[in-house]
């Protein structure tokens, strides 16, 4: 089983069921319009101890800060500004009080910094480590989503910031090393709210989402859903300091936004995105007529069996 092709069986199971206005499963946040041309994005995800992360590697502080990070990042690859959250979280009888104060300070932390009230969730014991699961919601106008389907042959491919450095860090922590400073950016995460918000103003952008797999593997929804294919160019990828090429491809958790633009409005794009935020918008390839991805070397296609992270 894989864990796509479980969603497509769930997908098909539902596909009967009425839709009660809100668009269907595919991108990072489920839409539901509302009147005045305003919508509601929902989205959840699911953080496992052992597989998303290790408790000895990571402070409470930190992993309740990247619970909701992750949720965020969901929601700011939708072009909206999120709204409120909800958590829900399974503790085991070793969790003291203590750390589960610390994981909401850090919880708390976050949410005051990106204006996100937490309002309502669940909570329960575990026979079997920590489980943590936030739904977080975003509200903007409905002309400003970005869905992954809209991408465009001929369009521009850019990533908003360097990559790498989150699949290295876990590397280090694997490794035993925990308090590298590539650990610390695989352990807090930092959501691109803002540069979501300002894509979303922006109609020259047409498909987006967030890197959290590995662009290896993300960019191919875009491409599935959008029925074109790409051209990566990766001399252009832009390889974050301590990582390497493949692992800035496939390594995941960068939480970068993965855009597709008009290409005839790229360089002003891009140099718009450099003067509000202060980094670069890199483009690193570009959305073809044809199927599935294509890596280039020097402008000549290189076969690579690439691939982010898998579930299943």
């Amino acid at each position: 089983m894989t864990e796509f092709g479980f969603i497509e069986q769930i997908c098909q199971l539902f596909a009967p069921l009425p839709d009660q206005g809100f668009e269907g499963i595919g991108d990072d946040c489920a839409v539901l319009p509302l009147a005045g041309g305003e919508a509601l994005v929902f989205t959840t995800d699911l953080l496992t101890e052992g597989v998303h992360f290790l408790r000895h590697a990571t402070t409470a502080r930190e992993l309740g800060g990247k619970s909701l990070a992750v949720n965020l990042s969901d929601v700011a690859a939708m072009g909206v500004k999120p709204v409120a959250t909800m958590l829900s979280i399974a503790l085991p009888r070793d969790a003291t009080q203590q750390w589960a104060l610390e994981f909401m300070e850090g919880y708390r932390e976050l949410s005051e910094c990106f204006g996100t009230p937490l309002v309502g969730g669940d909570t329960t014991r575990s026979e079997s480590g920590i489980t943590i699961n936030v739904t977080a919601i975003g509200r903007g106008a409905l002309s400003h989503l970005k869905r992954r389907r809209d991408a465009r042959p001929g369009d521009t491919i850019f990533v908003a910031g360097e990559l790498g450095a989150s699949g290295a860090g876990l590397r280090e922590i694997l490794a035993g090393r925990f308090d590298t400073p590539l650990a610390a950016v695989h352990r807090n995460p930092k959501p691109q709210v803002a540069e979501g918000i300002w894509f979303g103003e922006h109609p020259e952008v047409h498909a987006m989402m967030d890197l959290s797999d590995g662009l290896a593997s993300d960019l191919g929804h875009i491409l599935e859903l959008s029925h074109a294919g790409a051209e990566i160019d990766l001399e252009h990828i832009p390889v974050a300091a301590g990582a390497d090429l493949k692992t800035a491809a496939c390594g995941g958790e960068d939480y970068k936004l993965l855009l597709t633009a008009d290409a005839a409005s790229s360089e002003r794009l891009a140099a718009e995105f450099r003067e509000r935020f202060g980094t670069p918008l890199y483009p690193i390839g570009r959305i073809t007529r044809g199927e599935g991805l294509t890596w280039l070397r020097n402008g000549r296609p290189e076969v690579l069996d690439w691939r982010g992270f898998e579930h299943y």
